[in-house]
């Protein structure tokens, strides 16, 4: 007498199909980048400014990239309350600085005079880097 076998019969593995890949098109190459930096104190005065910003170089046809948010730097600083007996007693205040960051692709000279004549409300900062 033969034994028949316990094992479970394994179900055989399916081919891998080969998918070829997709060719992904090559995007435009970038020479130059004008990456724009606003901060302000307020974030609606920001918001605003940014979106004049984009509007003048959507204007001209440039690519743009953003606004993308930065973190928002926090200066706390902590002041007695009395001058002398209340040593315990204390006041924290903080100041918000809100940034945003903006990327002009390519841009052309009358993106960058245009830019340049824009004005912005006061309590705006803006650094402007040619990459």
């Amino acid at each position: 007498m033969a034994k028949a076998s316990l094992k479970p019969k394994k179900a055989p593995k399916p081919k891998a199909s080969k998918v070829p890949k997709a060719k992904v098109p090559k995007a435009e190459e970038v020479t130059s980048r004008l990456r724009i930096r606003v901060r302000a104190y307020e974030s609606k005065i920001l918001d605003l400014s940014v979106k004049q910003i984009i509007d003048t170089a959507l204007r001209y046809d440039a690519k743009v990239q953003g606004p993308i948010p930065l973190p928002t730097e926090i200066k706390k600083y902590t002041v007695n309350r009395a001058a002398f007996i209340y040593k315990n007693a204390r006041e924290q205040f903080e100041m918000r600085i809100h940034k945003r960051l903006i990327d002009i692709l390519n841009p052309t000279p009358k993106i960058i005079e245009s830019l340049t004549n824009l004005s912005l409300p006061s309590g705006v900062n803006i650094d402007v880097k040619l990459i």
